[in-house]
């Protein structure tokens, strides 16, 4: 589960960040957002979470009023005229964690966002204020840039301030001149923990352009040697064929996570609002190894499986 509006609102004040709140019933829209709130001091923002064809994730955040063409801003970080589109609902309930209508920086403060890129309109830096939803659209809150810049670097977000209403060339002499914002690595979808970590096991090739296998493809016979060695392999993982193991490995590591936030929270903060810390920190720190250790419990089946396949049918053919 994702921040709460009341947690993130809890950590801009212990970042002694000054904002404005003001309830409102549900908006869906900028333009519903402005009856509410459109008559006050500051600037209304629409943004857009985008995917590309690798299936890497954006937030552009923008001013109201700014033309974002999503054609040029795919040139503009060299994906091509159709490198960009709308994601899909299901990744923004997984990734960013906020229901549709939710989507603002603000999002980037769940662990399952980390890797998505976002993109902030230059045109924030010359407004005293901006309007954005924390986390919920039956509110809004008015914070300057330099407390947004704040937060941002506060949860490892490198603020980039973009013309989104430019239009360069991009061509052979003249690069995209918003490539270096283009994440790294494609986000895998908290629902597919195989995606999420190094195989561990045999898993099954999903290249699409992978020939077929013909009969001079077939891998040769192998040696006493290296079937030793897939023997000693699989003997490694026998600890993740044992649920009772399984669980004492969570139970260890969920154990060493608590007392340690414990004793950092109360060097830190002298206990104050040490449940909410803790609970926080839990589950982001708990979150990859959890996976890490379902997805060897998984390969470890795969893998007992298909040994006692192998197993079977020798013996089959033998009793032939």
């Amino acid at each position: 589960m994702g921040f709460t509006k009341d947690q993130l609102l809890a950590r801009l004040q212990e970042l002694q960040i000054e904002f404005s709140k003001y309830d409102h019933p549900v908006v869906l829209t900028v333009e519903a957002q402005a009856k509410y709130v459109g008559h006050l001091k500051g600037a209304l923002s629409k943004n857009l979470f985008l995917k590309d064809k690798k299936h890497r994730y954006y937030i552009v955040s923008a001013l109201a009023d700014t033309k974002v063409d999503l054609k040029v801003l795919s040139q503009r970080l060299g994906l091509g005229k159709a490198g960009l589109r709308m994601a899909p609902e299901e990744s923004l309930h997984e990734i960013l964690q906020v229901p549709l209508g939710c989507v603002t920086p603000f999002a980037l403060v769940n662990d399952s966002a980390q890797h998505v890129s976002l993109l902030l309109d230059k045109g924030f830096k010359n407004q005293e204020c901006c309007f954005f939803h924390p986390l919920s659209n039956e509110a809004s809150i008015s914070i300057n840039a330099r407390d947004l810049e704040k937060f941002l670097k506060f949860i490892g977000k490198d603020p980039a301030y973009v013309d989104l209403e430019a239009n360069p060339s991009v061509g052979k002499d003249q690069p995209p001149d918003l490539a270096t914002l283009v994440p790294s690595d494609a986000i895998p979808l908290p629902d597919d923990p195989a995606k999420a970590v190094p195989s561990q096991g045999p898993e099954k090739d999903s290249s699409v352009n992978k020939k077929p296998t013909t009969v001079a493809e077939k891998a040769p016979k192998q040696s006493n040697d290296s079937k030793k060695e897939k023997s000693t392999g699989a003997k490694l993982s026998h600890s993740f064929a044992d649920s009772e193991k399984f669980i004492s490995e969570v139970l260890e590591k969920t154990s060493a996570i608590v007392l340690s936030e414990i004793e950092d929270g109360i060097s830190k903060q002298n206990g104050q609002q040490l449940g909410s810390l803790v609970s926080d920190s839990i589950r982001k720190r708990l979150r990859v190894d959890l996976i890490n250790l379902a997805t060897m419990f998984k390969n470890t089946a795969y893998t007992e499986g298909f040994h006692a396949g192998t197993v079977s049918r020798g013996s089959s053919s033998r009793c032939l």
